[in-house]
């Protein structure tokens, strides 16, 4: 069969490497020069299971609603002219109860576990070189408070499996010597031995040339205008350069799936969610970081590829521009400087600023809906590097009749799939 993949970020690539890896001619459309240049080029970097709490939590409408006036809150909510932000936050905010956000945070975490397994898979299959580290991620508190609450609310992760182990001060320092500097500062830390982290943007490109070598067609700067329908089914996708037919289609557009879902009569509730990160070359430094770490009361998280460190920071709903000033990035920089002064050019940093697709249950849409051959595989918010592969594998067993590892009415129940 021909399919066509709409959308060459970490999703769309590793959505085209399952299908093909089952026999489809596929054919891959992306707006952009290149593969992985969005949201999959600047974003944190960490595979990480033990990171998949929903952030629509019981405690989110007050971090909101602090963040009009406050701006160091986690979640910064900025209104804008447009329905549809509303709209999405009033989904959004429907989910913040106790019982959705249990529910959907042990979703997000099968997706999450499952798809690392993927990942291993294909990382064995194809052999690419993107940085690895897989010490684990730590992610350490400064204050006592904040630390015994952070090793009780991490136990959620471990009664879904996840293996946990709490760190006190000098445990942190052993598994983390570059941070000694600020070693006075550090209550202690959880340490998730199974996370891991590298660069999406390399792993994203590695796996399209691979492809490309096998014969899947991608075909780059090209921006997807319109889905063409007869009946319940698409007959082609319209871009600005002419038309892509093909016997069925996978939407994996992130925040453009939103629009393009809109078109055709079958709305997905995706907002963009903004996030900032620095990229700082190693340089010549001696301390730099080893693993992954978040600092979790300034929710600053740290990651290291190869050369480089990168620094990730704020969640903002607000609107679809990637717009940042030098001030944007002036609290994160702050940070990184003091916990690694000597493990990087902090002088040098690159700043960038990038949209998560997000959906009110922060879980992804993958399936059929309302077309017999158009499936979709988007909306992975801030964690789509940890999921795409597992969503990837779970789409592609849907598409060939096969019953995925896990069942997609039970990654998100409240959408309405196709019977």
């Amino acid at each position: 069969m021909h399919i066509a993949v709409l959308g060459g970020g970490v999703v769309g690539v590793t959505a085209a490497y399952e299908l093909w890896k089952d026999g489809h001619r596929v054919t891959l459309v992306e707006k952009n020069d290149s593969v992985g240049t969005e949201t999959s080029w600047g974003n944190a970097g960490m595979i990480a299971p033990g990171h998949s709490f929903t952030w629509s939590s019981p405690k989110a409408p007050m971090i909101m609603l602090k963040s009009l006036v406050m701006r160091d809150q986690s979640i910064r909510f900025k209104p804008q002219a447009d329905l549809r932000q509303w709209l999405w936050c009033l989904k959004f905010l429907g989910q913040c109860t106790a019982e959705r956000s249990a529910a959907n945070t042990a979703r997000k975490y099968a997706i999450a576990s499952y798809s690392q397994l993927v990942l291993h898979d294909t990382v064995r299959d194809v052999g690419l070189d993107y940085g690895k580290v897989d010490r684990g991620i730590l992610y350490f508190y400064r204050s006592p408070e904040r630390f015994e609450a952070g090793a009780e609310h991490m136990q959620i992760m471990a009664r879904l499996g996840h293996t946990i182990e709490v760190l006190d001060r000098a445990q942190v320092l052993a598994l983390e010597p570059a941070l000694q500097s600020v070693g006075d500062r550090i209550a202690g830390g959880i340490y998730c031995p199974t996370d891991e982290s590298g660069s999406c943007h390399a792993f994203t490109t590695g796996l399209a040339a691979h492809l490309v070598k096998g014969g899947v067609e991608i075909r780059t700067g090209e921006t997807v205008l319109a889905l063409e329908t007869a009946g319940d089914r698409v007959t082609a996708a319209r871009t600005d350069k002419g038309s892509v037919k093909a016997d069925a289609f996978v939407m994996a557009l992130g925040n453009g799936s939103a629009a393009l879902s809109r078109s055709i009569g079958d709305p997905l509730p995706i907002w963009p969610i903004k996030g900032y990160s620095l990229t700082i070359p190693v340089g010549n430094n001696p301390a730099p970081p080893t693993i992954g770490s978040v600092d979790e009361e300034n929710l600053v998280a740290v990651t290291r590829f190869d050369d480089m460190v990168r620094v990730t920071a704020t969640a903002e709903i607000a609107g679809y521009s990637t717009a940042h000033r030098p001030s944007d990035f002036a609290f994160m920089a702050s940070v990184v400087r003091e916990l690694y002064p000597e493990g990087a050019d902090h002088d040098r940093a690159q700043m960038w600023a990038g949209l998560r697709p997000m959906t009110p249950t922060n879980l992804p849409y993958i399936g059929r809906r309302k077309h017999a051959n158009l499936w979709y595989d988007t909306g992975h918010g801030h964690i789509g590097w940890t999921m795409s592969h597992g969503s990837a594998r779970l789409l592609a067993d849907d598409v060939a009749g096969r019953t995925p590892a896990l069942a997609l009415e039970a990654v998100n129940d409240s959408w309405e799939r196709r019977a």
